[in-house]
């Protein structure tokens, strides 16, 4: 173990536990709804994924914080220990994003010198961490124009917003990941690589949310976007 997976271990506690504290107090100071507080730790908790390429040396230390919350989200979410994630009709989906982050890493990343394939579970990850974290923020307040997947409601406008930023999330982290010194092994992409990449995900990404089951999301998002990255990545 290195100094940089020891940093990277104690920096990700206190990350985690100062996101959730602090959003938990913000929610009660400003009045924040809970629907808010929830995404707001949902793209605090994704965005940590950088924090783990930057300071961990070892793949098999970086897999340690979001896998021990799997189990620590499932405490919470039993519990109901923090109000700015979970209340008593929430869905366990904070527990499914921490295990879809572990398989995503754990598959895919590499810090041996071998071929490198983390940008594309990253871009996984950040579709999830914004597309449906905007398409919550946005859809809710502002939809008006609703349909019915498997019981669960959803708003066109939500799904454009999910559309976007899924797309957006994807292209940003397939440009400036690949080559660069946080994945120094995986090869840089070009312009007319990136595109159909971030399109084909994106379309895969607002077609898994809009057909997921509540809470369910967390996991085919993440995992569908990441394997159809994955395929696309081998024929172009």
């Amino acid at each position: 173990m290195s100094s940089g997976d020891i940093i990277g271990l104690v920096l990700s506690y206190i990350y985690a536990f100062g996101l959730l504290f602090g959003m938990e107090a913000a929610g009660k100071r400003w009045g924040w709804p809970q629907r808010v507080t929830r995404k707001l730790v949902h793209i605090g908790a994704g965005m940590w994924i950088w924090g783990v390429f930057y300071f961990f040396d070892h793949r098999i230390y970086g897999l340690i914080p979001f896998a021990t919350f799997i189990i620590l989200n499932y405490i919470f979410y039993r519990q109901q220990s923090f109000k700015a994630m979970d209340k008593a009709d929430s869905s366990p989906g904070t527990v499914y994003f921490a295990f879809s982050i572990t398989v995503l890493l754990g598959l895919l990343w590499q810090t041996d010198g071998t071929l490198d394939r983390i940008p594309i579970a990253a871009a996984a990850v950040m579709a999830m961490t914004w597309g449906d974290a905007l398409a919550s923020l946005i859809g809710q307040p502002w939809g008006r124009h609703t349909y019915t997947v498997f019981k669960h409601q959803r708003s066109w406008e939500g799904t454009a917003a999910m559309a976007l930023f899924s797309f957006l999330s994807i292209f940003l982290t397939l440009l400036v990941l690949p080559g660069s010194a946080l994945s120094p092994h995986s090869p840089a992409l070009a312009m007319s690589t990136i595109l159909p990449l971030a399109l084909g995900g994106a379309l895969v990404a607002t077609a898994a949310e809009g057909c997921s089951p509540a809470g369910t999301d967390n996991l085919s998002v993440p995992l569908l976007t990441g394997l159809a990255l994955y395929l696309l990545s081998g024929s172009l």
